[in-house]
């Protein structure tokens, strides 16, 4: 026996359906709802149906995260609707009004996606014993009429639609449409064709529906209970507060508080704004209960106002020499930094104030860049703050958040002038390169106004919502690098580049301050263990060579670590002096050698490069492998290098006649350049000619001088341009024991700002041409001699 289900007449029931996916719950026959249609897809599903027949397919997706779901991801049942009325919406999107007409099963899929098509059969639903039947649909009633006299959520209009419904199948649906039950309980629901499991399974839903109202009713009862006993209190509170008032006793610590507030105000020096925003804070703080939910929050925000330094800072008198012991005193060598810094102050000095001051210290990792910071704001004796801004990508940690969220609290600037109670102390933006952006906001847009001198006069944070004046803070930022920093952040900052140290440089910093330092960290004294000056040049040569010291005091506190497990194991007696020889025992086997010196064969150049680390050295490797003609490239070059590769290949092959290179020999073997580091991405243009000596070194079977290195972009033209970068380059040549550096003519003013102490030893050669390049490398006959 099966239960019949009204279907328009005019409406045969397709065989073949579009389906439209449902990620919410499932729709039952015999609903007349409205869908909201979003996605590309399903736009075009519905748009297909209705130039068509109107019908759709609604199935149950499995997964409800899924963002594109295929075949794959449907329940096998679902229900057929006819599209009743659509109405465009103004995103693209459309909301339809459906019908629902009978449960399908998906026998087949025709089409997988765009839209998914399948074909489908329409199950009888079997109709059992009409007493048993009947049992039931009384016993469905009459529970949900107790579940809805118990629940605001159910409309007279609901009970009314239940009672009338004369088939039991639909009332089964129509409970379970509107009962608040899991997705997959529902779906079981619809799946089920035969109307007396299909009603058990609803009597069940409800059962569990009236236990779950009854543990709503007992917690209920309990919250009753407990703000009735909180009005019990506020009553009894009041009336005492009326009757210490009447004793003159003070009544809570809300007056004390008010009070509080009130007298450092008196203290402040404010303009009229900000005063008046205090005034009325104040003013609502004190007609507030402290069990409101603003009490806090209003607190919170004068306790802060409150305890920023808006009174004008007292005058200080800068002591130049004295600046210029402490740098000296906190930092070895760095002396162009120094003295860059020196005349930043006597400047400031001369203008008796530091407004729109924002330097921006840049160098590799270790060389000291954030104790510089420290040492400055030592210098002029002013309060220290600094905060990281690498990988910040919400703009309220430098504006703040607006007291409307929950948390919401002042941004960093805000938080330093608290933190620091100084108007001008020297703030430390460290990592200002590794900013981020999200949807969140842009903080490098943030700090446009913190650190511009013609805004940060009435810098607004968000949480104070009042202007204050951040233009007496010294601003000093640290990055690795300045290609990541934006166009306008770095505009207003005056650059001071830091290069990094040569090992006699960090030779003396480890004695000086490391390995003092190391000592005392490790629980040892100077009695105990001491470096001789030899392990000392050898740690920075085969176990530190970065730009920087930090690898450097890794391995002094490696080696001060293991000395003092020595000592309690009674395997050494101190006093103890280390020598280069006893670098292997405590540190392993070196990290580094002179294998950068070593020109082994023809094709091979050393190259200087310059990354965020500082400057480095490298070899170009290039060989000729019989066949056809070709070229490759490998070693991780970048775009810039490649084609400045490609064009040092056109430049020799150009060139090859002059140079008495056989006319075919290029047409005749595949040419392959690699620079090894393989793993390490390398790009720019400053190896152009690197790579054109590289090539001719080959061509001609010459080998280069394993002290010789070179720098400079190279063009079409055979003409060397300047790079970047060159006192980095040139104390990494110096670490290496380089002894000749090529370097292009229009950087000899860069030469300047080289000490004279890393210059020491190495003979530049500035050069316009790449054939006055080739003149240097293999003797200035070789053109003449092959023109001949």
């Amino acid at each position: 026996m099966s239960e019949q289900q009204i279907v328009p007449s005019e409406m045969a029931l397709p065989n073949k359906l579009r389906i439209l996916p449902l990620l919410g719950k499932p729709i039952f026959p015999g609903i007349f709802t409205p869908i909201m249609i979003s996605s590309a897809e399903d736009v075009k599903t519905v748009e297909e149906s209705l130039s068509s027949d109107n019908t759709l397919g609604l199935v149950l997706v499995e997964n409800e995260e899924a963002e594109s779901p295929t075949s794959k991801d449907l329940y096998s049942v679902g229900t057929l609707a006819k599209i009743v009325k659509k109405i465009n919406l103004p995103d693209g999107g459309m909301n339809i009004f459906i019908s629902t007409i009978k449960r399908f099963r998906i026998k087949k899929v025709i089409q997988d996606q765009g839209p998914i098509i399948t074909a489908v059969e329409y199950p009888d639903e079997e109709l059992d014993d009409t007493l048993e039947i009947k049992a039931l649909t009384r016993s469905l009633i009459g529970e949900m009429k107790s579940v809805s006299e118990n629940n605001p959520l159910f409309s007279e209009e609901m009970r009314l639609n239940m009672v009338n419904i004369d088939q039991p199948g639909k009332i089964a649906d129509f409970i379970t449409s509107i009962l608040n039950i899991d997705r997959r309980e529902q779906q079981k629901v619809l799946e089920t064709f035969r109307i007396k499991k299909r009603m058990e399974r609803v009597l069940i839903s409800i059962k569990k529906e009236q236990e779950l109202l009854k543990i709503q009713k007992k917690i209920q009862k309990q919250i009753n209970e407990k703000i009735e006993k909180s009005q019990r209190d506020y009553f009894l509170r009041e009336q005492l507060k009326a009757i210490k008032q009447e004793l003159g006793i003070a009544v809570d610590g809300k007056s004390e508080d008010t009070n509080r507030f009130k007298e450092r105000l008196e203290a402040l020096t404010l303009d009229p704004e900000v005063r008046e925003q205090i005034d009325k804070e104040l003013e609502k703080f004190s007609l507030m209960e402290p069990n409101s939910s603003d009490y806090h929050v209003t607190r919170n925000y004068l306790e802060t106002v409150l305890s920023l330094p808006w009174n004008e800072p007292k005058p200080r008198e800068i002591d130049l020499p004295k600046a210029g012991r402490i740098l000296d005193a906190d930092h070895y060598g760095l002396e162009d930094v120094k003295e860059r810094i020196l005349e930043f102050i006597a400047v400031h000095k001369m203008k008796k104030d530091f407004r729109g001051s924002i330097i921006l210290l840049v160098g590799p990792p270790g060389v000291g860049k954030t104790s510089i910071g420290k040492s400055i704001a030592r210098a002029l004796g002013k309060q220290f703050f600094r905060f990281s801004v690498g990988g910040m990508r919400d703009e309220a940690e430098i504006k703040g958040h607006r007291r409307t969220y929950v948390g919401a609290m002042p941004g960093k600037i805000i938080q330093g002038l608290k933190i620091t109670k100084a108007k001008d102390p020297v703030f430390m933006i460290d990592e200002i390169d590794k900013l981020g952006a999200s949807y969140q906001g842009d903080p490098s847009s943030a700090l446009l106004e913190v650190l511009d001198p013609e805004q940060n006069i009435a810098f607004r944070d968000h949480y104070l919502d009042l202007p204050f004046d951040v233009s007496r803070v010294l601003f000093i930022a640290t990055a690795n690098s300045l290609e990541t920093i934006p166009r306008p952040l770095l505009d207003r900052m005056e650059i001071i580049r830091l290069s990094g140290y040569i090992a006699s440089e960090k030779l003396a910093i480890a004695k000086k301050y490391l390995v003092p330092k190391s000592l005392v960290k490790n629980g040892l004294t100077k009695d105990q263990v001491t470096f001789d000056r030899k392990a000392l040049n050898a740690i920075a040569e085969n176990y530190a060579r970065e730009a920087g010291m930090r690898n450097y005091e890794k391995a002094v506190d490696k080696i001060n670590r293991k000395v003092a497990k020595k000592i309690l194991l009674g395997e050494a007696t101190p006093p103890l002096t280390l020598s280069e020889g006893d670098m292997d025992t405590y540190l392993g086997k070196p990290y580094f050698n002179n294998e950068v010196n070593q020109i082994i064969a023809p094709g091979m150049v050393i190259g200087l490069a310059w990354t965020n680390f500082g400057g480095d050295t490298l070899i170009i490797e290039s060989l000729a492998l019989p066949g056809k003609e070709g070229f490759k490239l490998t070693g991780q070059m970048g775009n810039v290098m490649q084609e400045s590769a490609n064009l040092a290949y056109t430049y020799v092959r150009h060139l090859s006649a002059k140079l008495g290179i056989e006319d075919d020999w290029f047409g005749k073997h595949t040419i392959h350049i690699h620079i090894p580091a393989g793993a390490t991405p390398k790009d720019g243009p400053s190896a152009g000619i690197t790579m054109a000596t590289t090539l001719i070194s080959l061509a001609l079977g010459k080998k280069v001088s394993n002290k010789l290195a070179m720098t400079g972009e190279l063009s079409l033209a055979g003409r060397v341009l300047p790079i970047g970068g060159l006192k980095e380059k040139t104390i990494a040549a110096k670490r290496v024991g380089i002894k000749q550096i090529i370097i292009p003519k229009a950087n000899n003013r860069d030469l300047e700002e080289i000490p004279e102490y890393v210059k020491k030893g190495i003979v530049f050669h500035p050069v316009g041409s790449m054939t006055e390049v080739l003149e240097l490398v293999f003797g200035s006959d070789l053109l003449q001699r092959k023109a001949k």
